[in-house]
């Protein structure tokens, strides 16, 4: 009797257990679920919108940024290069001291850094100041897209890592559809420094999405300085950041002097150019899903057959600038070029073995050397007379010798 009054007790204490695990499994769907991938895609998404809004407006406001410190349109090209110095100074130094910490927490203080950058734009009160704020503004810009694609990348399987990399990069496409319009418009109905202010508010808000939506993970204990740095020891590394740097700075003659362009040689009145701008950013949108989906399934193929499109739409600008209608249409295929991004990134990915965060984050000051580069030869030639559109055909050689560094790339390898 008392063995069957125990078997009882302890069926029942049992079922008591069961009970409560199912009820605390309960409790646990109720929970929010934080890290869940479509929550932290679009938190690591929201930061891209930001910060490409505040990288590509400064070049839609040029003038205005001229015009408030006193200097040419032209020189006013150099506080873009400070923002691409920034990028690529940052990257490697962020991504090398920050190895161990974890990625919430670096994405944080990494946006944290935005925000000091154009709170200080905000307050500059001469050339040198706002050069300086510029530089501060772009400091955490390669680090943040390299962390947050890793962290996008370990979210999804390894046959979809490119998409997933190209969703973080939505953000900075939606950023020229809608974020570089609206704040282009705040900076015409405003001032510049009133579109500092909101991309400030932001970055703060974006703080706490990434806090809200991310795993608290503890990083990675076993991460060096000298593993990062192990990067630069790779040639096949070297060559895709060279293959982004000159690939990519056409893109970026052009673009740093889109303004002036529309307005001088297409046609366009100043109100109409943040519209004209957003269908830019609407092919960005596009060419960041094309881009990951093609390099999925041929990564170098992909590569190739997306700086062709570039060189040939770039061609087309250079001599169709003049008509509004063509460079309507060319804008948004321009746009479709950004699949380059995504593409190049996975390669680095897949070249750096285990200095992932270094890697990562030097495709991004690639990108911004190319942005530094393009707004360089643009002005020059623009300086020496020969028109604005001319920036067209600067971006053509440009995009040639990036797909000469590609195959570079190739040869090497095999």
């Amino acid at each position: 009797m008392s063995q069957a009054s125990s078997a009882l007790n302890k069926s029942s204490i049992m079922n008591i257990k069961n009970l409560g695990a199912e009820r605390s499994e309960d409790a646990l769907l109720r929970q929010p679920q934080l890290g869940h991938p479509l929550a932290a895609f679009l938190s690591l998404g929201f930061g891209g919108f930001f910060i490409g809004t505040g990288e590509f407006v400064s070049m839609s406001l040029l003038p205005a940024l001229a015009q408030s410190t006193q200097i040419s349109v032209p020189a006013a090209g150099s506080y873009i290069s400070a923002y691409a110095l920034g990028v690529v100074v940052g990257a490697p130094v962020l991504a090398v001291i920050a190895a161990k910490w974890p990625q919430r927490l670096l994405l944080i203080v990494l946006m944290a850094l935005f925000v000091l950058g154009y709170l200080a734009s905000v307050f500059a009160s001469g050339y040198s100041s706002l050069l300086l704020a510029r530089f501060i503004a772009g400091f955490p810009h390669g680090a943040y897209y390299g962390v947050a694609c890793l962290v996008a990348a370990s979210l999804v399987a390894p046959e979809k890592k490119a998409q997933a990399t190209g969703y973080v990069m939505v953000g900075l496409a939606a950023a020229n559809v809608a974020g570089v319009p609206l704040a282009t418009w705040i900076g015409q109905l405003a001032s510049w420094k009133a579109t500092f202010a909101v991309l400030a508010g932001g970055g703060v808000v974006t703080m706490l999405l990434l806090w809200r939506s991310l795993p608290c993970s503890s990083g990675d204990p076993d991460a060096t300085v000298a593993q990062e740095l192990g990067a630069l020891k790779n040639l096949q590394v070297w060559l895709t950041l060279l293959t982004a740097a000159l690939g990519f700075g056409g893109m970026f003659a052009v673009y740093s002097y889109i303004t002036p362009t529309l307005t001088q040689v297409s046609g366009f009145t100043l109100p109409q150019v943040p519209w004209v701008l957003s269908l830019w950013g609407l092919g960005m949108v596009v060419g960041n899903f094309v881009g990951g989906w093609l390099a999925d399934r041929g990564l170098n193929r992909a590569i190739f057959l997306i700086m062709a499109w570039n060189i040939v739409c770039l061609a087309a600008f250079a001599m169709c600038a003049a008509n509004k209608t063509a460079t309507l249409i060319i804008l948004f295929l321009l746009g479709g070029g950004f699949a380059l991004v995504p593409a190049l990134q996975v390669r680095l990915m897949e070249v750096a073995g285990k200095a992932q965060t270094l890697a990562a984050s030097l495709n991004h000051s690639a990108f911004n050397a190319s942005n530094a580069l393009g707004a360089s030869l643009g002005g020059w030639s623009v300086a020496a007379g020969y028109g604005w559109a001319s920036t067209g055909w600067v971006a053509c050689v440009l995009a040639c010798l990036g797909v000469g560094m590609m195959l570079l790339c190739v040869w090497s390898r095999r």
